[in-house]
């Protein structure tokens, strides 16, 4: 009899936690549909609320409450008048103040204030100007600036040299700006957590690339990039350490460059771009890479047209490296530079600059450049309607 009462007492014991197991899980699922159901409405309520204060911060503000935006540039030898004519065509067709970093040769710094100085009023008034000597780490100043070209890798010190400078765009003296400085500037708003610098490619078709093919040397991505347009947010660059082929420890900006130097210096060709494409190629997620519209070169035209972007939206920044402004390699070139530096201040930009530039480029259909003339003045032409409008509105 005790052996019947103990099984039914386990029998109803193991009913009991059969129900009670079902009652728990039914109660789960209700909590998880009613949970599910005010989720999506709590998140969107977030959603609203994290949109509009993005709104708010993003908000345009007026331009003379922003901060002047650095423009840094490095000249030695007979580069005055080229830099010039670069900092003539940022003044000509930005909006935002200015403020330009300018590192030269001593025997050019008279040559640059006599000059600056000169500009009509309307257009001093838009820029501020730093003018700095050429510094090298005074150990090893001879190498450095023998490296490439006289002064290039000054570029390479801009960080340590401009300590209370967050972030600036640095551009070789060959550069012409064919819109807003302010528009490569906004790149440094899509910067994420990572990234320090933005860079274009050196090539877009990889059969014509030269790291790719010929570099002994490691380098960033599949073509490497291009110094020539290189902005910098310095403070992050100052405070990073950086992953290296030399040591295990990662190390300061300050800290890399020499011992960099000394290790590849037999092996690069291009100086200090080719120590940044090593820099970035241990370090890919530090680098925000933007197109070939940004830094048009004649490798993206000179075997035929290979810059889609700049097809589609016509060039923001225009590189005419190997001296493609000062002979008739390639007429297209020199007749952006041409039309830039002679255009007076106080000029008609239409009747002025435009249309004589679209009439000179014709004559230069005998290369493959000149035949995509229209990438040369399809930015320009909407810079100039933006400023007239402007103009416009301000009568």
């Amino acid at each position: 009899m005790r052996r019947y009462l103990r099984v039914l007492f386990v029998c109803t014991l193991l009913v009991f936690c059969s129900l009670l197991y079902i009652f728990n899980q039914l109660v789960s699922s209700l909590e998880s549909a009613d949970h599910q159901e005010r989720v999506p409405r709590t998140r969107a309520v977030d959603s609203g609320l994290s949109e509009r204060a993005q709104n708010d911060r993003s908000a345009p503000r007026k331009l003379e409450h922003l901060e002047p935006i650095g423009l840094a540039v490095v000249a030695c030898g007979s580069r005055l008048e080229e830099t010039l004519t670069m900092l003539k065509s940022a003044v000509l067709f930005s909006r935002r103040h200015l403020h330009f970093h300018i590192f030269a040769e001593d025997d050019l710094h008279a040559g640059f204030r006599q000059a600056l100085e000169s500009w009509p009023q309307r257009f001093r008034s838009k820029f501020n100007v730093s003018i700095y000597p050429i510094t090298f780490p005074s150990e090893n100043a001879r190498e450095w600036k023998r490296l490439f070209k006289p002064c290039a890798s000054q570029r390479l010190f801009l960080p340590l040299i401009l300590k209370q400078v967050d972030s600036v765009l640095y551009v070789d003296t060959d550069i012409l700006f064919l819109g807003p400085v302010e528009d490569v500037w906004s790149f440094l708003s899509q910067f994420n957590g990572s990234h320090l610098a933005a860079m274009a490619p050196e090539h877009e078709e990889p059969r014509i690339g030269w790291y790719n093919r010929f570099a002994r040397h490691p380098y960033y991505g599949k073509t490497g990039v291009n110094s020539g347009v290189m902005l910098m947010n310095m403070t992050r660059i100052r405070g990073k350490h950086f992953k290296n082929d030399m040591t295990a420890v990662d190390l300061k900006w300050a800290d890399l460059l020499m011992p960099l130097l000394h290790k590849y210096k037999l092996n690069i060709t291009w100086g200090d771009q080719d120590l940044l494409n090593i820099i970035f190629y241990y370090n890919p997620e530090c680098l925000l890479v933007f197109e070939c519209q940004w830094n048009y070169r004649p490798d993206h035209c000179i075997y035929g047209s290979n810059c889609i972007a700049a097809e589609q939206s016509g060039i923001y920044i225009l590189h005419g490296n190997r001296g493609v402004y000062h002979d008739d390699k390639q007429p297209a070139f020199r007749a952006v530079y041409d039309a830039i530096q002679q255009f007076p201040f106080d000029g008609d930009p239409v009747h002025g600059l435009l249309l004589p530039l679209e009439e000179k480029l014709k004559s230069a259909d005998h290369t493959y450049c000149g035949r995509s003339r229209h990438v040369f003045t399809k930015r320009l032409r909407q810079t100039i309607r933006d400023l007239q409008k402007d103009h416009d509105n301000t009568r």
